[in-house]
């Protein structure tokens, strides 16, 4: 029986189509009426839940300037992490507000918090479910805590080897989780899409018997799409709505279009998997008649030997199968046949 959780009511699994989650991250670039703005074109674009980052600077790094806290390379080259996350923080202000305009559009919101105070603020909001980022699922007393919650749970997996996923799940399980996802995830900023080795999905499926889905760093909607036929259950794409705005995590984040062409194609995906099934489809039942079949092509009087050259196989498919051609050779006709005739067992003196 394949697993299966439920977020706000709506059922994830293999069983269903994917859940889509547009994650919000930094991409607000510090105005609110941006955050609502996502929120809404989220909703447009059909995603099934929008997701924020719940953490200030203060709680999730230390206003170090030394060498160890500064950022060499990359999309932020240049700041040391205080000032990063200080730039792409959420302001814990917001979070009232945000959550109550994804309530009434009717679209899910939840976060990922970065340490207990956050997932306090969250659970004040009544948040449906919980998000571990990459970097934090080492983070297992944060885990913990948020398990506490009995809320379902959403794990990305970027960086974190088997043995760290297992003590993360065992994590979540001991804390009282009991509805939990992984997702498969290369933390690469954007991340190239042969580093995601989409196979490791069903592994990760079998090895940890859980809904599996996959955070896309990539620029497109290839691998995500890719992922669906793999197994992913859940994606997570970051969303903007625009690429060129400037934020932490604009540039490699989808835009409304390419948002809703992703929940538009991964269900497309999906139902295009179905069940193992060598029956006749139902967009096949007017077609049957133009498969091959085997023809008169010449006059033929009763008592008539049926030779090579009398009998051909052709379009339509109203004669009996080629296959029976070998069969039907050397008999003789009961009646008078015309070229272009159907062949049938009825014409024959058998």
């Amino acid at each position: 029986m394949n697993p299966k959780i439920s977020i706000a009511g709506r059922p994830i699994g293999p069983d269903y189509a994917p859940y889509i989650i547009a994650e919000l991250s930094a991409n607000h670039n510090g105005k609110l009426e941006t955050a609502l703005r996502i929120i809404e074109e989220a909703k447009k674009a059909g995603a099934d839940a929008v997701k924020l980052q719940t953490y200030t600077a203060d709680t999730i790094t230390l206003d170090s300037d030394t060498e160890e806290f500064q950022i060499h390379g990359g999309l932020w080259d240049g700041k040391n992490l205080y000032q990063l996350y200080k730039e792409a923080q959420m302001p814990w202000e917001w979070h009232a507000t945000l959550f109550e305009h994804a309530r009434k559009l009717g679209i899910t919101i939840f976060s990922s918090p970065f340490d207990n105070s956050a997932v306090d603020l969250l659970e004040s909001l009544n948040a449906p479910a919980y998000k571990i980022a990459s970097f934090e699922a080492v983070d297992l007393p944060l885990i913990k805590y948020v398990a506490s919650t009995g809320k379902p749970m959403i794990i990305s997996t970027g960086m974190a080897d088997a043995e760290e996923i297992q003590e993360a799940i065992d994590a979540a399980r001991e804390g009282g989780c009991k509805e939990l996802t992984i997702l498969h995830c290369v933390s690469g900023y954007p991340a190239p899409a042969e580093d995601y080795n989409l196979r490791t999905i069903p592994d990760m499926m079998n090895r940890f018997g859980l809904v599996t889905g996959l955070s896309d760093h990539t620029l497109d909607n290839t691998t995500a799409i890719a992922s669906v036929v793999m197994g992913a259950s859940v994606i997570e794409k970051h969303f903007t709505l625009d690429r060129s705005g400037g934020g932490p995590d604009d540039s490699f984040s989808l835009e409304p279009t390419e948002l809703a062409a992703l929940c538009r194609d991964s269900k497309t995906a999906w139902a295009s998997l179905g069940k193992v099934d060598y029956g006749r489809k139902s967009s096949e039942q007017g077609n049957v008649k133009f498969r091959r079949s085997l023809y008169f092509v010449k006059n033929l009087k009763a008592g008539d030997v049926i030779t090579r050259d009398a009998v051909r196989s052709v379009r339509p498919g109203f004669g009996l199968p080629p296959k029976y051609l070998h069969k039907i050779l050397g008999q003789r006709v009961n009646q008078d046949v015309s070229a272009n005739t159907a062949t049938s067992l009825d014409f024959l003196s058998i």
